[in-house]
């Protein structure tokens, strides 16, 4: 029979993703079959899947953790915002339609078939499966269709362990918060509760690990110190990029990534950030961009004409040209590649921004229409320095067309070209996610922007990093106690 577990949090950004992502691999070590699954997710960091889809860069993660490739039915439901109030829904790894905020409450009950479908589908391949809520599971404004927490945690009677944040402050207050303002019947599922991210001495907080759990009658599953080491995993938000920024000129490669309103597919840069003779830095909005940079990275945008016009209010456009002048090189991928050209539209209104029209920066000749097709597919060919073998995915709507013919960044498979190099070098654009994803792609792109020394194999530092945490999360918790006597 198959043993299912569902993390829910007293809020947003306690640690379930990582948690989850520990334990499954901590179970995976010990020989079960895991899978991780989230009915919901709102991100506009996903990863495309073995089967076509996308689902949340989290969720991506949390099968790397399990040694299994991702696949739509982990994440059956994923809202992408486009603006402060809708969101793009994708149902089962594709575009399934938009909506506010307000109207998706009504669309939810809709939702929870396709949801249920995908976790049926899961269960007939694991031994356990790992269930991540979302945001907090108090939300009592939301209950009544809810299809992330405990409303799917109703609809499959999933027992439920709280997780709490103790780095956030006011973690005892919280946990029988939530205890308070469940329902009897919600309070059934919940089996116990864990304390995340404690500093210092941990006998501090027996005494209140104890009383929390007298006041809640919920099982004390434990108090998991924090971890320095889970700062190298890939981040699920944009707000956990601004921990990176401002730290100054360094002798390093600089490369700075600026932090457009609505990036999406951050994650591209994960494997950068490792090497020791590298230094990002994430630039905010009204940021002006450091003069040492070496490299300027445009990422990727939900919302790109937008992201385009924001940047061009806070001078980056002025910034940039500066840059260039100096030597230095620009990188723009996906929206941000579209940005490089002469124009951008949307006569569709598939971004539902008040702009329909906007003129690009000008460093390539070409024209980009965006589109309601989205292209969502794997890529692989050759990177034009070396022929090195390339792999990506492209994850857009819209087509950018060329006036002109430029030198590409990658030759494929099929005969045709990849994104494009200006004439003097230093302007680069391309479609492809996950570019700096294989080791030597990335060690030869650093080597293209003057970049020398040892680098490290990101897949890799990943791996040893998630076997870490699961070895700490067996010192600090038994596992087998909590996941497999419910």
């Amino acid at each position: 029979m198959v043993k299912t577990l569902m993390f829910q949090g007293t809020g947003s950004s306690v640690g379930k993703s990582v948690l989850v992502a520990g334990i499954a691999r901590a179970l995976t070590n010990k020989g079960y079959k895991v899978l991780p699954f989230k009915p919901q997710n709102m991100s506009n960091n996903a990863a495309v899947t073995v089967d076509g889809g996308e689902i949340g860069r989290a969720q991506a993660l949390q099968a790397m953790a399990c040694r299994v490739d991702p696949i739509v039915h982990m994440n059956p439901i994923l809202l992408k915002p486009h603006n402060v109030q809708g969101s793009q829904i994708i149902v089962q790894g594709k575009v399934w339609g938009q909506a506010t905020a307000r109207e998706y409450q009504e669309i939810k009950p809709k939702l929870l078939a396709y949801v249920v479908d995908s976790f049926n589908l899961l269960k007939q391949k694991a031994d356990i499966i790992l269930i991540e809520g979302a945001g907090s599971a108090s939300e009592i404004n939301l209950r009544k269709n809810d299809i992330a927490n405990m409303g799917f945690a109703q609809a499959v009677k999933a027992p439920v362990i709280i997780i709490g944040d103790i780095d956030r402050g006011g973690v005892i207050a919280s946990l029988v918060g939530t205890h308070a303002v469940l329902s009897p019947e919600d309070l059934k599922l919940v089996k116990g509760f864990i304390v995340n991210k404690m500093r210092g001495d941990l006998s501090l907080f027996t005494e209140a690990m104890e009383w929390i759990s007298h006041r809640t009658q919920w099982k004390n599953c434990g108090l998991l110190p924090y971890l320095d080491l889970l700062q190298d995993l890939p981040a699920e938000d944009a707000a956990d990029l601004k921990a990176t920024i401002g730290l100054g000129k360094t002798e390093k490669l600089h490369i700075s990534i600026l932090l457009l309103p609505n990036i999406a597919n951050f994650d591209d840069f994960d494997p950068l950030k490792y090497d020791s003779n590298v230094h990002l830095e994430f630039v905010p909005l009204g940021k002006a961009i450091p003069a040492y940079s070496k490299v300027v990275i445009i990422p990727g945008s939900k919302n790109t004409i937008s992201d385009l016009n924001a940047l061009y209010k806070t001078g980056w456009d002025i910034d940039l040209k500066a840059h260039v002048r100096r030597g230095g090189y620009v990188l723009g991928i996906c929206g941000g590649y579209q940005m490089l050209g002469r124009t951008i539209s949307d006569p569709l209104d598939i971004e539902k921004s008040t702009l329909k029209y906007i003129d690009g920066l000008g460093f390539f000749e070409s024209d980009t229409v965006l589109s309601s097709e989205k292209y969502l597919k794997e890529v692989k060919g050759n990177l034009i320095f070396d022929h090195i073998r390339c792999n990506g995915y492209e994850m857009h709507m819209g087509q950018t067309i060329h006036n002109r013919t430029y030198r590409p960044l990658v030759y494929l498979e099929n005969l045709k070209s990849e994104g494009v190099i200006s004439d003097n070098g230093q302007i680069i654009g391309t479609y492809l996610h996950g570019i700096f994803q294989s080791n030597e792609v990335k060690n030869r792109l650093l080597d293209y922007f003057g970049s020398k020394g040892d680098y490290i194999n990101a897949s890799e530092h990943v791996e040893k990093i998630l076997d870490r945490w699961a070895d700490f999360i067996n010192s600090n918790i038994y596992v087998d106690d909590f996941i497999l006597s419910w």
